[in-house]
């Protein structure tokens, strides 16, 4: 298959042992095969070991069923110096009828690191198509967005710890 560097696609078949007794598939099941999916597609882009940072914007859309074929369709939208943002997008295939179901979205940040586990630089993304370059885009609003998050967050968490003293 002649997929560029920077996308992967997995395909997986549902079987029971993913599933409750209804017939859904576990969430935490998807989300080990999107962490999955995330590392392959970020470890062969930057050519190193990865580690997952972060996992933003998860959204179950629809229930996954035991015996439908499970496609993670990976991308990397944005690098940074060490890090890349991966988006997943996943789609349900009912084998018999074929129909197509997009079920889960996804964005994970991935960092390469050397054998000691240290960050390291990945290789710059260059969007070229329409669709890379709004990925992109997005990817940098999302980025900013958690930047701004983290600020508030270690804002609040400094006033609690005032207030209590510690």
């Amino acid at each position: 298959m002649d997929m560029p560097a920077h996308q992967l696609t997995m395909t997986v078949l549902m079987t029971p042992d993913m599933a409750n007794f209804a017939g859904n598939v576990h969430g935490g099941t998807i989300l080990k095969m999107l962490d999955q999916a995330a590392y392959a597609c970020a470890s062969r882009y930057a050519a190193r070991y990865v580690v997952t940072l972060s996992v933003d914007q998860v959204m179950f859309l629809q229930p996954i069923h035991v015996g439908e074929l499970v496609s993670f369709l990976a991308s990397i939208n944005h690098t940074g110096t060490s890090s890349m943002e991966v988006g997943i997008k996943v789609v349900a295939e009912n084998i018999r009828t074929q129909e197509v179901r997009h079920v889960n979205s996804c964005f994970f940040t991935m960092v390469a690191v050397d054998d000691d586990r240290k960050p390291v630089p990945v290789p710059s993304l260059r969007p070229f198509t329409p669709e890379e370059k709004r990925r992109y885009d997005a990817a940098v609003l999302r980025k900013k967005l958690r930047q701004e998050l983290a600020l508030r967050f270690n804002a609040v968490s400094k006033m609690g710890a005032e207030d209590t003293g510690k």
